[in-house]
């Protein structure tokens, strides 16, 4: 399975992003965000970062990058792209996805491991896991705060088009597990094909028991299955 990793001015996590594609047999290729093609390949990933320093809004500059049109086309076609923390952002600003990120709620920068539970997986990400199966991954982001409007919020609920919400270890989802403030706890959401994730903790941060845990695994094996 071949992939590209775009990388912008300010990604810090497209090489994480490359040593876990290519951890589990994924033909990756970096691609230069002033690029305009982007070459043949069955997955398209926006990596983690503060890409053109998060200036204007996060995201906004990078949403209008050269490169940027060949997602929207590739993903239009049903090619799979997932965005990742500032990749998700990304996402928001092109349209791709609907909602914004806004400030997490205490108006401050979090990086820490948290809890999320898996809520669909009739989907090419996420196939892999349980139904409600508790994650432990990594979250590092000043604006994670998911916001969309009331009927944006009812699609993704009656077409389980929210991925994972943030929870607590036993899998309890509320005001006290919520981070960053994000409605409805929501940590991941999908396009209505499903062709499309965005999410905010970072499964390419969890491949190796040694040095974090396997959680994100399945997602990699979601993907090449």
């Amino acid at each position: 399975m071949k992939s590209s990793v775009i990388i912008f001015p300010g990604s810090n996590c497209d090489r994480d992003m490359d040593v876990a594609l290519k951890k589990f047999g994924f033909k990756n290729q970096m691609i230069w965000h002033n690029d305009e093609k982007i070459p043949k390949c069955d997955l398209i990933v926006l990596p983690g970062g503060f890409s053109y320093g998060d200036y204007l809004r996060c995201g906004s500059i990078a949403g209008k990058s050269r490169i940027i049109q060949s997602v929207i086309d590739f993903a239009n076609s049903g090619g799979l792209v997932l965005g990742i923390c500032n990749g998700f952002q990304i996402l928001t600003e092109t349209g791709l996805l609907q909602g914004s990120l806004l400030r997490n709620k205490h108006l401050k920068f979090i990086g820490k491991d948290i809890y999320i539970k898996v809520i669909d997986v009739n989907n090419k990400f996420c196939s892999k896991y349980k139904k409600n199966q508790i994650l432990n991954l990594n979250i590092a982001h000043n604006e994670g705060n998911y916001f969309t409007h009331s009927e944006h919020l009812k699609e993704l609920i009656d077409k389980n088009l929210i991925a994972f919400k943030y929870c607590d270890i036993d899998g309890n989802i509320n005001q006290e597990t919520n981070p960053n403030g994000s409605i409805e706890n929501i940590a991941g959401i999908f396009n209505e094909k499903k062709n499309i994730l965005g999410m905010m903790p970072h499964p390419e941060r969890m491949v190796d028991q040694i040095i974090s845990n396997d959680n994100g695994v399945n997602l990699f094996a979601s993907l090449l299955k």
